[in-house]
């Protein structure tokens, strides 16, 4: 049996190969080195590493083809670009691979130092090795029905902060499969496996533990407002609905749910989207747009549809601070959302400098890793309760 990698180096110049190799061998780290993509490919049909170093110009093959490829397989791990190319050319790259759903680390510029490899691994779960790692990315998954089975599904909640004050402004839940040896991981992986029908069910039974869950968290100061991802065939076909109308907490206290749908699934039929959405309100629920920005130019007909959000693409989010093009897309996204008396939701947030940008940008909510991972109900509350109850509670 073949000892395992733990990372892929794949760049056509065989002294980058040699250098990183060692480097990580040095680190501790298992390393192969490939030279064209079609080599990288079929390599990683026998097993995936943690990490992956990919160099853009890949002699005749390119880094867009691994990455087409990665997309593909959902690889859950951390995908580190490095080039001497241009660094609009390396974001633009970068920006592929964030819009097909992987784990981008921010660009390595060539010449790089050492210093630079071990940062990368940082994002790396091997490398600090916490007793539970989520990772945002399609994680290598069990099947649905086994997870179903063994009840590895659980509902978790992550933070959302206004950022203009950075305190809680609500929260979302997010479905998590908790495996007993891969750990905790988002459900994103295994829905494109499932039946719509199976789809349905698990949306169903996890916005109906999020209502139930509302009143533990507005005692904790957490309730303000309540967001959760639902298919739009789940929204169209009644149930889900009648689950919302239902189990909504029959209180004075109670603010809002907010069922957040995917851009490319409203457009499909604005106008059986705009007759849910309506009835909806009725009901005191709120439609949000998620991931906005990837059909950015269907906006026009988007916007006649009752929505309480825009969600911005975590693929335009990452880079803002630095990137002109990111920058001007989000700014765009902000600017049409506050026109509409609605709120823009920066998801994906990563690092100081893109929070500071968006806050600029008049942008009101952020979630992502720089301010808070998906957790636990009881570990939400005990984290952020007592200072989601003080007034001018700061987080972060």
């Amino acid at each position: 049996m073949e000892p395992a990698v733990d990372a892929f180096v794949i760049d056509d110049e065989a002294g980058i190969c040699r250098y990183l190799s060692a480097a990580l061998g040095q680190l501790g780290l298992a390393a192969e080195s490939f030279h064209t993509a079609d080599a990288a490919i079929a390599a990683f049909e026998r097993g995936k590493p943690e990490i992956v170093f990919l160099d853009i110009d890949l002699g005749g093959t390119d880094a867009v083809d691994v990455i087409r490829a990665l997309g593909e397989m959902r690889y859950g791990g951390i995908v580190q670009l490095m080039s001497g190319a241009k660094s609009a050319l390396l974001d633009d790259v970068h920006r592929i691979g964030a819009l097909r759903g992987l784990n981008m680390c921010l660009p390595l510029q060539k010449p790089f130092r050492a210093d630079a490899i071990r940062q990368a691994l940082a994002s790396v779960p091997l490398w600090d090795r916490p007793e539970i790692t989520i990772s945002l990315a399609p994680a290598i998954e069990p099947r649905l029905e086994e997870a179903i089975a063994n009840a590895w599904l659980e509902l978790w909640y992550q933070p959302q902060i206004d950022l203009r004050t950075r305190s809680i402004a609500g929260v979302e839940a997010i479905i998590v499969t908790r495996h007993p040896v891969q750990g905790v991981s988002l459900i994103e992986g295994l829905l494109p496996q499932a039946s719509p029908t199976t789809r349905a069910a698990l949306a169903e039974r996890f916005l109906a533990q999020a209502l139930d869950d509302w009143s533990d968290l507005a005692r904790a100061g957490l309730g303000s407002r309540i967001a959760i991802a639902a298919s739009f065939d789940a929204l169209a076909n009644g149930n889900l609905m009648e689950v919302a109308r239902r189990q909504q907490p029959k209180s004075d206290l109670w603010p809002r749910l907010i069922l957040e749908i995917g851009e490319h699934e409203v457009i499909q039929d604005i106008n059986l989207a705009h007759e849910i959405a309506t009835q909806l309100r009725i009901h005191d629920i709120t439609l949000g747009i998620d991931n906005f920005g990837a059909g950015f130019s269907s906006f026009e007909r988007l916007r006649e549809l009752p929505f309480s959000e825009l969600k911005l693409h975590p693929g335009f989010v990452a880079g803002c601070g630095r990137d002109d093009k990111n920058a001007g897309i989000c700014r765009a996204a902000i600017d049409l959302a506050h026109r509409f008396g609605i709120v823009a939701v920066a998801d994906g947030l990563e690092s100081e400098a893109d929070m500071r940008a968006l806050q600029g940008m008049g942008c009101d909510v952020g979630q992502g890793p720089l301010l808070a991972e998906p957790m636990p109900k009881s570990e939400l509350m005990d984290v952020f309760g007592e200072r989601a109850r003080t007034k001018h509670a700061w987080i972060g």
